[in-house]
């Protein structure tokens, strides 16, 4: 069938439906009545000689086809939207919109203030969502343009999700100060003997720092599952467990506690912060602003974080009660 012959309209219905699992929101979505999406719909089973939706309940459930659909959709609309939006100038200035930034919240504390202070400078009109996408439809989020960029560690994401690290973190525990057996530092030993807290969305499954210590055969207690940072922090100032996280936000979440911030006891590398855009904006004007409005903002974070003096705990090695080695024999 020639492209003449077809309304490009009914696949942006075909993405809606798709993406919302019902026609009633596709409508909302695209401000359109349900007889016209629903006239659409009945347009692109005839167009495909397949259903495309089935209804289960309330959802529209999609076929093999739809789903092999989908994608290659997303990308050619998301194309399609590029080049109109290149073909006018974007102003920041002038210009409203709202940028849609999947990251993690361990990540919004240090992120979001002077990337928000920058947008109010430039950008009056322009508005931030900071969301939490699911790792496994962060592909099809940022080809469909339902996102803008991601912040995250590495991930292993095809050549068309293009990235670029923006910057390293390391790995801490976090101790309450008076700890009857941590005063400065902490060895391996004494790691192991504690009860620790896990902070993370997921209802199940280790941590990062968890595989480390699985390469040399090691298992930690871990007596709190909880799933953010900041609440795990005010644990530790109330008892005795221990906190393993990324270092820079270590420093954000316990300055109204007080906790001791000390190196992980196994020699870890840095882990890597990459922001990811798709391929089909990369020469998006409104897109490369918003990236290099997101870098910037980084870059600000971490010269602000230079000029601070380190913590003391961060300077000092390991002084704790057990003298075992950093790595087990």
């Amino acid at each position: 069938m020639h492209i003449s012959r077809v309304d490009l309209n009914l696949f942006t219905v075909f993405e809606a439906i798709y993406t919302e699992g019902s026609v009633t929101r596709a409508s909302q979505k695209l401000n359109l009545t349900q007889p016209a999406i629903s006239h659409a719909l009945g347009r692109l089973r005839q167009m495909f000689d397949d259903p495309l939706f089935v209804r289960q309940g309330h959802a529209m459930v999609s076929t093999p086809l739809a789903r092999s659909l989908i994608e290659p959709v997303r990308r050619s609309l998301r194309g399609l939207e590029v080049t109109l939006n290149a073909a006018r100038s974007f102003d920041p200035a002038t210009t409203a919109k709202t940028f849609h930034l999947a990251l993690r919240d361990v990540l919004e504390a240090t992120i979001l203030p002077p990337l928000l202070r920058r947008v109010q400078e430039s950008a009056p009109a322009v508005d931030i969502a900071a969301i939490t996408v699911d790792r496994r439809e962060l592909v099809g989020e940022l080809a469909a343009g339902t996102l803008d960029a991601a912040i995250d560690v590495l991930l292993p994401l095809p050549n068309d999700v293009m990235r670029t690290r923006i910057y390293q973190d390391s790995t801490v525990v976090v101790v309450r100060k008076g700890h009857p057996d941590i005063d400065g530092g902490i060895d391996l030993d004494t790691y192991m003997k504690q009860d620790h807290i896990l902070a993370s969305s997921r209802r199940r499954g280790p941590g990062l720092e968890d595989f480390e210590l699985s390469r040399f055969g090691l298992e930690r207690h871990i007596r709190l599952r909880c799933q953010h940072y900041f609440a795990a922090c005010r644990v530790v100032s109330q008892s005795d467990m221990l906190l393993t996280m990324p270092g820079r936000y270590a420093r954000i979440a316990n300055r109204e506690f007080g906790n001791q911030i000390l190196p992980f006891p196994l020699e870890v590398p840095a882990f890597d912060v990459f922001l990811y855009w798709h391929a089909n904006v990369d020469a998006d004007p409104a897109n490369a602003w918003f990236r290099e409005q997101v870098m910037a903002s980084v870059r600000e974070r971490l010269s602000d974080e230079s000029s601070l003096p380190d913590a003391p705990s961060d300077r000092s090695r390991p002084r704790s009660r057990s003298r075992a080695r950093a790595r087990p024999a």
